[in-house]
């Protein structure tokens, strides 16, 4: 789960990390006020949305007068951003950052993320912020420091010295540095996160530290026990099909192609995936149906991939060990009774009472095809989404 810029920097500042003033505006009224309550001109004016490169896109403005912020809110809110990372689709800005400019001497970047090799925490930092990481590690990758700790090793103080010295701090700015990297693991450890990033960490020139961008990822089992950062999701900023979704605890991934997969565990979606793009077709999305299924929880699922406007047709890769192959045909019927017959669906399973499932499937007199194998339903579908363009 992702925040935005201003709600990591709240959970920054309440950890003791140095963040600039700043408050949330979602008009332009309330962008002048925020201003005149400021009263410390340039100030700079931020889109808030899911999404990296917003400088790039137009989406933060540094202003210096009313008249200039009042144009610069008109032009922000409402409006989608496109940048990078968001697709050509974009996100609507629906609020803005209205912040304090810093005066820097040196810009950085640091990041706590989950290493999913080793199950530890890795501390990606460069001497050189303010761009972005990919693009410097693509040009000068030995600018790039990385340390490692192993799974269950805490970030003690003499790593985050070890980090600060290597990084070039010394004497006063080094006892600061080291604090600062404390701070952001105390976000990182205490709030479960997967990815904690400031870009860019900025030694202003007076000799302070401060975080002017802040970039921040949760682990979503992990909320239960998080319901203030739970309370931070922004759903108007996610996909709709995946929000809908995890209303009915269901898995939901947005992908670029026409083929809609519907499957039971992660790594048969990957291998789904695969043999899909082997065969030369695209997947559109992938939903993930685990543990046990009811007819209805399936025929949910269905729908919920079939609504997804790129799809073109479906391919459905089910192995029944708890799930009974039955069940999942029940649901399929009771959701292709309702869908009609405008999208092509094969459906592949095999485990638990697999006959059972294709006699309710060959009995439905539904335009659904049965394949025999997982190779065979790839194939099809990859043909039938052909003759369909």
């Amino acid at each position: 789960m992702q925040i935005h810029e201003y709600q990591a920097k709240r959970l920054l500042a309440r950890h003791g990390v140095p963040v600039p003033d700043g408050e949330i505006a979602y008009t332009a009224t309330e962008a002048e006020a925020i201003a005149r309550r400021l009263q410390d001109w340039p100030l700079v004016v931020k889109s808030q949305i899911h999404a990296g490169g917003r400088g790039k896109a137009g989406g933060v403005r540094i202003v210096r007068t009313l008249d200039e912020l009042r144009d610069a809110a008109e032009r922000m809110i409402g409006v989608k951003l496109v940048t990078g990372q968001t697709g050509p689709q974009g996100k609507t800005v629906s609020k803005i950052y209205i912040e304090k400019t810093t005066e820097i001497a040196r810009e950085l970047y640091i990041s706590l993320m989950i290493n999913r090799a080793s199950g530890g925490l890795t501390v990606v930092t460069s001497a050189e912020g303010g761009m972005e990481i990919e693009a410097l590690a693509e040009r000068e990758p030995e600018k790039i420091v990385t340390f490692h700790l192993g799974p269950g090793v805490r970030l003690r103080a003499f790593h985050a010295r070890k980090i600060a010295a290597a990084l070039g701090f010394e004497g006063q700015q080094l006892r600061a540095a080291v604090a600062f990297i404390q701070g952001l693991y105390a976000v990182f450890s205490r709030r479960d996160a997967m990815l904690v990033e400031v870009n860019p960490w900025a030694v202003t020139s007076d000799g302070g530290m401060v975080a002017l961008d802040a970039k921040m990822s949760f682990d979503p089992n992990a909320l239960f026990r998080q319901r203030d950062i739970e309370a931070l999701r922004d759903v108007e900023q996610e996909d709709p099909c995946e929000v809908e979704a995890s209303r009915h605890d269901l898995n939901y991934v947005k992908l670029d192609g026409d083929i809609g997969c519907m499957v039971n565990g992660a790594g048969l979606a990957m291998a789904t995936l695969d043999i899909i793009g082997l065969h030369g077709g695209t997947p559109a999305n992938f939903l993930d149906v685990t543990g046990a299924a009811s007819p209805e929880r399936i025929s949910t699922a269905l729908k919920l991939v079939h609504a997804d406007p790129d799809v073109r047709g479906i391919l459905v890769n089910i192995f029944g060990g708890m799930m009974r192959c039955n069940s999942i045909a029940e649901g399929l019927v009771l959701a292709a009774r309702e869908l009609g017959p405008d999208k092509s669906i094969v459906v592949r399973l095999e485990g638990t009472n697999v006959d059972e499932g294709r006699r309710i499937l060959a009995a439905a007199d539904l335009p659904i095809e049965v394949a025999p194998d997982l190779e065979t339903a790839a194939a099809s579908i990859v043909k039938l989404v052909r003759e369909a363009a």
